[in-house]
């Protein structure tokens, strides 16, 4: 692990990602990812010099793993070293956004995953004529 991967993961494995659950080392298909929430379906990926993000390797690496509804965040060695809160302010920003799970309308109006959505729905009912 390099030192901006070592800095970062302090950050996701102390559980200052807003109670989210960070992995290091993820087999998905067959790509490893550096960091992966899969609650929240992000990756959180820290670049060297040998990645070379416009290559045709890596657009179907991250084609692969968008595919199967992951969004990805990027940041180089230096970024993580030079801006850590920086990042860690971009990755807490990330996960606050709507993750694909909440993203369906629930009847009442709101997002499923909200406050508002009870224990008794069943996801995919029509909405009962009361």
């Amino acid at each position: 692990m390099t030192e901006a991967e070592r800095r970062v993961w302090q950050i996701l494995r102390s559980h200052r990602m807003t109670g989210y659950q960070f992995r290091r080392q993820v087999p998905i298909g067959r790509y490893i990812a550096d960091f992966v929430c899969h609650e929240a379906r992000l990756i959180v990926e820290i670049d060297g010099g040998q990645h070379d993000r416009s290559s045709p390797r890596e657009a179907e690496r991250t084609g692969f793993l968008q595919n199967q509804g992951y969004r990805i965040l990027r940041f180089w060695n230096n970024e993580v070293l030079a801006n850590l809160d920086g990042v860690h302010e971009t990755i807490a920003a990330e996960l606050g956004r709507l993750t694909p799970t909440q993203t369906l309308p629930h009847r009442e109006g709101g997002l499923q995953g909200e406050n508002n959505v009870h224990s008794n729905d069943t996801e995919g009912a029509p909405p009962s004529a009361s």
